[in-house]
């Protein structure tokens, strides 16, 4: 007994050295393969990284709390300080491990671009976008993300949908890649303007939103949307533009803007009223009432619910179907059923977006994102 109460503390210092050797180690070439990483991962992660940086070389957060208006500053000092007394060596350890995962993740990926599936479209990085049987698949593919959409998201969006109205498909279809159809807006759009920039961010922000609903009014062909679990937001409310919505028993609808302090968008404004009627749709854009699939599909806004372990398979024969159909017929059809309401909705799709700039920019909306971040940030 004596000697080994002499020999486990020597082994155990011996063991710790050791660690904490290869841990630096590890720790500098996990900087160093981070600068070789081609895609952005996202600033939920770069904010992870930044995080376990600073605890790994300076330990637990010892800068001043910035101001509720600086959320980038914010952002940083949260991340860092939500590590509280974790260990320098366990954060760099963290550090290498999460730099490890993404190379992996990324090499993956490479792969599998090397090889592409049967009719995948080039030039996205947030989408996938396939031709098949005549159908052109656009998929949110942000999964991590709940397919939150960002400005890249937006613009390669409004491209696919423009590529689609065009190519040889007879129709298209827009889902979601992963548990969520779409989280809507992501409100990291918003985390790294400062304030002097707000102006420019709002009127930036609604002439890309104008020209991506735009695209929705505009498409020429069916458009059909395949929700594949909870959709929020745009996503939502760009649903009144397409011709056939098909649900999931597992999908929500959700439409949160005065809990944002924000506006509706997409059309709503005008289409909701006239799909489920005002009461209803009051419900829903003033008071964020969430709907299940089943009460979207008694007051309109879906067409059809399936159950989530056949919808799949139910939903794309019938799409398989529907695509075979003669092509200019249907895309003639859908001209005499939509063209009498164009221009009216283009003329609400602008008033939307002007609202939405003087939202953006109110105070009473600032305040509603901080409080949502923080919200978020405590879960």
């Amino acid at each position: 007994r004596p000697t080994q109460a002499v020999c486990v503390p020597a082994i155990h210092l011996h063991m710790t050295a050791a660690t904490m050797q290869v841990s630096q180690k590890d720790f500098q070439k996990a900087q160093e393969q981070l600068k070789l990483l081609k895609k952005d991962p996202g600033n939920e992660t770069k904010l992870k990284l930044y995080g376990l940086f600073k605890q790994a070389t300076e330990g637990p957060c010892n800068a001043p709390k910035p101001g509720m208006l600086d959320f980038v500053k914010k952002a940083k000092w949260d991340a860092w300080n939500s590590l509280g007394n974790l260990s320098q060596d366990d954060a760099r350890q963290k550090y290498a491990e999460l730099v490890s995962s993404l190379v992996s993740a990324e090499s993956a990926g490479q792969k599998k671009e090397a090889s592409p599936e049967e009719g995948r479209h080039d030039g996205y990085e947030t989408l996938i976008v396939t031709t098949k049987n005549n159908i052109t698949k656009i998929m949110f593919n942000r999964p991590d993300r709940k397919n939150a959409i960002n400005h890249q998201m937006y613009r390669e969006i409004i491209k696919a949908l423009e590529e689609a109205g065009k190519d040889d498909s007879t129709i298209a279809v827009i889902t979601g890649n992963g548990d969520y159809y779409s989280s809507g807006n992501d409100l990291n759009n918003f985390t790294n303007v400062q304030p002097g920039e707000m102006e420019k961010m709002a009127k930036d922000g609604a002439v890309l939103l104008k020209e991506f609903v735009g695209h929705f009014i505009d498409f020429p062909k069916p458009l059909i949307a395949v929700v594949n679990g909870p959709a929020i937001g745009i996503c939502v409310t760009v649903l009144g533009l397409c011709d056939l919505v098909y649900a999931s028993d597992r999908a929500t609808f959700h439409s949160p803007f005065s809990q944002l302090g924000q506006s509706p968008e997409g059309c709503s404004s005008y289409l909701f009223p006239k799909i489920m009627g005002l009461a209803k749709a009051s419900e829903m854009l003033l008071f964020n009432k969430k709907l299940t699939a089943a009460e979207a599909c008694a007051q309109g806004l879906v067409t059809e619910v399936f159950p989530d372990n056949s919808f799949q398979k139910e939903v794309w024969a019938r799409l398989e179907a529907y695509a075979s159909l003669p092509k200019n017929s249907l895309a003639v059809s859908k001209q005499l059923l939509r063209s009498m309401e164009k221009e009216k909705l283009h003329a609400v799709n602008s008033r939307e977006c002007e609202v939405l700039t003087e939202r953006w920019l109110s105070d009473e909306c600032v305040n509603a994102i901080v409080s949502f971040f923080q919200k978020k940030s405590k879960l």
